[in-house]
């Protein structure tokens, strides 16, 4: 079988890589296609992927149609030329587009709720794989009892290393606090302001009263944050993060990720996330808060008590989310595997899907 994956965020990368593994050594072949944006080339090379570039993204409406049109073409080229059997993604306009104009099948998964992206892709979307905590509800959906984080960090999949910590000069018996900080440029940010500078400033400077203040940014940071900037390697990130007493920020992926991880995560958004709302009030790892300035208040005195109170809730939170959640890859590559079939079985018995458990 010829699989085509197409990545529009670095996280795809991530959400793909275990199971693209799986089936390069069941002997499929796998490509994966992407825009040159952020760090998604690093990690295709990282994990050694086949995969082929169309170019950076275009910004603004206007460019954004041309765009579509254009890379719409490349992929296109690609994909013929590949021959794929099957396309699979994470919302992708391009995907769903060009696999029908090559009369094949798309799959893909959904989290976000981005309307006006799903819109364009999911009459072209043979297939629309959700989790369980995700409200809203589609034709030709796929319900599955999971995270996209857990196809990447299940214990299956992902285990800490502790050593790494060393090699950025971490000490793994001090109180690490991980702060990320997001550009708010995808289509889904549009309105959000996120933290001001004075903010970000203010809760990094409370918080090393409490341990060692770590920063990720995907904007350049002022002069006064840089003693707090750390550069890790994309594919280290989660061993460090596995180390965190905190990961305070405004990635909703990243706090998932947390979550999944047993470390408790403060995401600051308006509009949250659906799985994040679960993770928070079914799991207590995730603790949800809006933009406004009170809200933002009430995430640093909830930083600081859970900074102050040595707990194993949050061991107990993940003990309980893994009992209950699936192995993401695994399931995936039993699906893609049996596709078609799978799809009745999942319709028929959806408790199927607890043998990757």
């Amino acid at each position: 079988m010829k699989i085509l994956i197409d990545i529009g965020h670095p996280a795809h990368v991530h959400l793909f890589r275990n199971f693209a593994k799986d089936m390069l050594e069941k002997g499929n072949s796998v490509l994966f296609t992407t825009r040159d944006k952020e760090m998604a080339i690093y990690l295709l090379k990282v994990y050694n992927f086949e995969y082929h570039s169309f170019g950076k993204p275009y910004k603004g409406i206007i460019s954004k149609i041309i765009g579509l049109f254009l890379f719409n073409y490349r992929l296109f080229k690609v994909a013929r030329k590949f021959k794929a059997d099957i396309f699979l993604s994470h919302g992708s306009i391009y995907a769903a587009q060009v696999s029908s104009l090559l009369g094949k099948k798309h799959i893909s998964f959904e989290d976000t709720g981005n309307m006006e992206q799903i819109h364009l892709y999911k009459p072209f979307t043979k297939v629309i794989l959700v989790s369980n905590s995700f409200k809203k509800t589609f034709s030709r959906q796929i319900v599955y009892n999971g995270y996209h984080e857990l196809a990447y960090l299940h214990p299956n999949q992902f285990k800490p290393n502790r050593d790494i910590l060393k090699t950025y000069g971490l000490d793994q018996d001090e109180k690490l606090i991980l702060l990320r900080f997001v550009s708010w440029n995808a289509t889904h940010d549009l309105n959000h302001k996120g933290l001001t500078l004075v903010r970000k400033i203010e809760i990094a400077q409370t918080f090393t009263k409490y341990g060692r203040v770590l920063i990720s940014s995907e904007n350049e940071l002022p002069e006064e944050l840089l003693p707090f900037k750390i550069k890790i390697k994309p594919e280290d990130i989660f061993h460090v993060m596995a180390h965190c007493s905190l990961v305070f920020g405004e990635s909703g992926t990243m706090a998932s990720e947390a979550a999944v991880l047993g470390v408790s995560a403060i995401y600051i958004d308006s509009t949250s996330r659906d799985y994040t709302q679960e993770q928070e009030k079914k799991y207590g790892l995730v603790f949800n808060f809006a933009e406004d300035d009170e809200e933002i208040g009430k995430a640093i005195k909830k930083s600081i008590s859970i900074l102050e109170n040595n707990t194993n809730q949050f061991k107990l939170g993940r003990e309980k989310l893994l009992k209950e959640k699936i192995d993401v890859s695994a399931f995936l590559s039993w699906f893609i595997d049996n596709y078609p079939q799978s799809v009745q079985i999942m319709k028929e018995n959806p408790s199927y899907q607890y043998k990757f458990i």
